[in-house]
């Protein structure tokens, strides 16, 4: 039996490679839409259409479950519309699959204690990219010996939040194993305001926006006379319907929270 999945932010950039990704599958089908507008109409090859081709789009999420009774809901929207919908999502009993970054600590926490009131799991993506997530991850081990560390974070100038998803997400795996400390020099003079960048723990992040980019990252690690830099570039959304399947396949089931897909890669 196929698994049944809807998808919040079909019409976008992200919606239009998860749809991609799904149909692909042998597994998954997408059977319905949900977005703030055009309920009633159909999507097809990334066209709204009153006709009855495609896939059916509501305003709704409860009309679309009592009509589809669909497994999962995959959110790629906005941070705007993505809380509201994965509280709906928990509380009609279908497991949230999120791509939307922007989510905050306040929210996330919420969003665990309605998992663990419902039973209903759900998995918060931050980067559906496996080569991102490795990155991450390759950072984290890596910071338990260059403990000085700076991220630089590039994307495409349409983005909303910054700094990105993924940059907090490896700000928050590299705490794990590094210790709060100050770098730089002690006394460090800042004549414009944001020149180092945000801090965590003593730790920069630095969100660049510009037209060309997709979705880049590099952790630069330094120590007494080197320099250590990890790498990723997503060069196509292509990159990411690996992850997409994947939390896809392992959130059906579950009962929990899983923050991050690499508490789900082998």
């Amino acid at each position: 039996m196929k698994i049944k999945v809807a998808i919040a932010g079909a019409r976008g950039r992200m919606g239009t490679t998860a749809i991609e990704a799904i149909e692909e599958a042998i597994d998954a089908e997408v059977v319905a839409a949900l977005d703030y507008k055009y309920g009633g109409l159909h999507l097809h090859n990334s066209s709204v259409n009153d006709g009855k081709h495609g896939i059916p789009i509501y305003t709704s999420l409860a009309d679309l479950v009592a009509e589809h009774q669909p497994a999962v809901l995959l959110d790629v929207t906005d941070p705007d519309a993505v809380f509201k919908n994965v509280k709906e999502a928990l509380e009609l009993g279908i497991h949230p699959v999120v791509g939307t970054s922007g989510l905050t600590k306040q929210e996330l926490d919420e969003i665990s204690m309605m998992v663990e009131s419902t039973g209903i799991g759900g998995i918060i993506a931050p980067n559906f990219s496996i080569g991102a997530v490795l990155m991450m991850k390759f950072a984290a081990q890596a910071a338990r010996y260059l403990g000085d560390v700076e991220i630089l974070e590039m994307h495409h100038d349409r983005k909303l939040d910054a700094p990105s998803g993924t940059a907090v997400k490896t700000a928050e795996m590299i705490k794990e194993n590094r210790p709060p400390h100050i770098q730089g020099h002690p006394e460090e003079q800042i004549h414009l305001e944001g020149a180092r960048g945000g801090d965590v723990e003593g730790m920069k992040i630095h969100s660049i926006r510009l037209p060309g980019l997709l979705a880049h990252q590099q952790v630069l690690l330094g120590g007494e006379g080197e320099l250590l830099t990890i790498r990723h570039d997503s060069l196509s959304r292509k990159s990411f319907m690996p992850g997409i399947m994947m939390a896809i396949r392992k959130v059906v089931g579950r009962n929990d929270l899983i923050y991050g897909l690499e508490h789900i890669i082998d």
